[in-house]
């Protein structure tokens, strides 16, 4: 659905609340005039990120919310009451996809969960900000130990902007494309925060995993909402994996989150998304939304 069909029916659904208990029930008001999605969706789907094989839920556990130097709103909820967010995810809601990143300093919550579950059930991303090859030699070696595990699944490059990445950090890329040789990871990618950055990830045969923000009101952004999602498209038609997130636009959508759900949903674009949930509650409505589409 275009941005103008999005807020023309999200009109409706000013009011909705974000954990009224009718919409626990029932599909977002601003969509029941909406064409039908294809097929039914869950959390705990099994979706293949393109082309790398790895099988993970449609649903990921964001641990990132209004995150940055070294904290997020699911670290600053503690360690207890995050992991056991994490664990919820996984045991109640068959989530096995954990997003985390160095930025968010959210590896010690995703450490402790792992402890309480099998390594080979949950597919772990993680993301370093760092732009020279030793310094993300460095960050793999500190990254499994903060972790706890030999082997990360997903190792994106985070928040790129310039337009030449692919050939500026090159030596960077290298270094992700030798870890993957030797085990140490399982894919490689990017997460990108301007359209020019995207579109060199779209053209690059680097990119095996693609991590995007993508919601119908064009919040936080590389472009609206049609252009980023012809982008996506053309990724995944490559068989990039392709990972949606700002789904709520940073919190603008989080009042009517099934809309943005089911935009997301819609757009064919994403083969996942995340979600940072700050609450069980939170969380398990995310789940039931998914499945009321």
């Amino acid at each position: 659905m275009l941005r103008r069909e999005f807020l023309r029916r999200s009109a409706q659904a000013v009011g909705a609340a974000w954990l009224s208990s009718a919409a626990a029930h029932a599909a977002p008001t601003a969509w029941l005039d909406a064409d039908p999605l294809p097929h039914k969706f869950s959390a705990h789907d099994e979706i293949v990120l393109g082309n790398t094989g790895i099988r993970t839920s449609r649903l990921a556990m964001g641990t990132g919310t209004i995150g940055g130097h070294g904290h997020s709103d699911q670290t600053r909820l503690g360690e207890t009451a995050f992991v056991n967010l994490l664990l919820n995810g996984y045991h109640e809601n068959g989530l096995r996809f954990f997003d985390t990143a160095d930025a968010y300093g959210s590896h010690f919550g995703v450490a402790a969960a792992l402890k309480q579950l099998p390594r080979d059930k949950v597919t772990v991303l993680t993301k370093t900000d760092n732009r020279t090859a030793a310094g993300v030699r460095a960050d793999l070696d500190r990254f499994r130990k903060e972790l706890g595990v030999d082997t990360i699944d997903i190792v994106l490059m985070h928040v790129l902007t310039e337009a030449d990445w692919t050939t500026r950090y090159r030596p960077v890329m290298d270094v992700l494309s030798e870890a993957k040789e030797k085990g140490i990871i399982r894919a490689h990618g990017c997460s990108c925060h301007t359209i020019q950055a995207l579109r060199a990830a779209a053209a690059s045969p680097w990119v095996e995993v693609d991590l995007a923000r993508l919601n119908p009101l064009g919040r936080y952004m590389d472009s609206d909402p049609e252009t980023v999602a012809g982008v996506l498209k053309q990724m995944k038609a490559q068989g990039k994996g392709v990972i949606g997130m700002k789904i709520l636009g940073q919190g603008a959508l989080r009042d009517r989150p099934g809309e943005a759900i089911r935009f997301a949903l819609g757009t064919d674009a994403l083969d996942a998304f995340t979600i940072g949930a700050e609450s069980i509650p939170e969380q398990n409505q995310l789940a039931q939304l998914i499945a009321a589409a």
